[in-house]
């Protein structure tokens, strides 16, 4: 069994039942999202994290995947919020969204959740490419060298948070998380209602004390209907059961619920997902 995202959490529990299930779990790097949904449909991972907006792209076939609707594409669960997060050096006085034109921003790399939402936003904001005087593609590790060198103004990062990432970044220089709000951030949440306004606590970052308003996507376990039953039930029981051990093992889960993981699925839940989901009367 192959999963793909930065936290080995859920692999720690899985393998404590592997000599019950004969199920090992191990963590491969990836491309994020789009990737992650892709490789689960060629058959190249069993399992992924994506974005649910990446995941109902992926399901309606438009966007990145325009004409290509993913159809066995499957929910296991949501596990946390991931919050859109506009990281920038103070200095370079992005103060708002509109701030970005002209500037040295990196939009993330290509085939990521990060781009496919910060073009989507961009494209609602009227914003071409062409207007920044710097288009950076790195993946999101890279970021914060870059900020902390001066060789970007900014960059786009949707992720869970407290973040190590954002965390570097405002060790190294002096950051700003520039606000995502006004009306059209409001019609672009109506317009995409897979995302949701939320806020950044204050005090997460140094030098970033105040509450910061933006929004979101769930960060959600996927798999294909080809998938081994026993295998997802398998999966979903091991998390459900340690439910507790598993909030602890990373700063980002420390807000989720039993309740929550059922939200912002964006794709049908998976037939083992479902099965131990309604003998426990999560849902009916």
């Amino acid at each position: 069994m192959y999963f793909t995202f930065a936290f080995d959490t859920i692999c720690k529990i899985v393998n404590k039942y592997k000599k019950e299930t004969k199920i090992r779990c191990s963590v491969e790097a990836t491309d994020a999202s789009v990737y992650n949904i892709k490789a689960i449909d060629e058959g190249d991972l069993d399992f992924g994290i994506a974005q649910s907006d990446t995941v109902y792209q992926a399901v309606h076939g438009i966007k990145k995947f325009k004409n290509h609707p993913i159809k066995k594409l499957r929910a296991v669960m949501s596990i946390y919020t991931e919050l859109f997060s506009l990281v920038t050096r103070k200095d370079a006085n992005i103060r708002s969204i509109e701030d970005i034109k002209g500037k040295r921003i990196n939009i993330g790399n290509a085939g990521s959740g990060n781009e496919a939402t910060t073009m989507a936003l961009l494209n609602e904001l009227g914003i071409k490419l062409s207007d920044f005087s710097y288009v950076g593609r790195l993946k999101a590790g890279e970021a914060p060298d870059a900020l902390k060198n001066n060789l970007i103004d900014g960059y786009f990062y949707m992720v869970g948070h407290p973040t190590a990432n954002i965390k570097d970044a405002s060790i190294n220089t002096d950051i700003y998380l520039t606000p995502l709000k006004g009306k059209v951030i409001n019609n672009f949440i109506k317009r995409n209602p897979y995302y949701i306004k939320d806020i950044i606590p204050g005090h997460l970052y140094k030098g970033v004390d105040k509450p910061v308003p933006t929004f979101g996507a769930k960060a959600v376990l996927i798999t294909s209907s080809d998938a081994s039953s026993k295998a997802v039930y398998t999966l979903v029981k091991a998390i459900l059961e340690d439910f507790e051990e598993f909030k602890k093992l990373h700063p980002v889960y420390k807000y989720i619920t039993k309740k929550s993981l059922l939200e912002g699925l964006s794709a049908p839940l998976h037939e083992g997902a479902a099965k131990y989901f309604k003998e426990n009367n999560f849902i009916k």
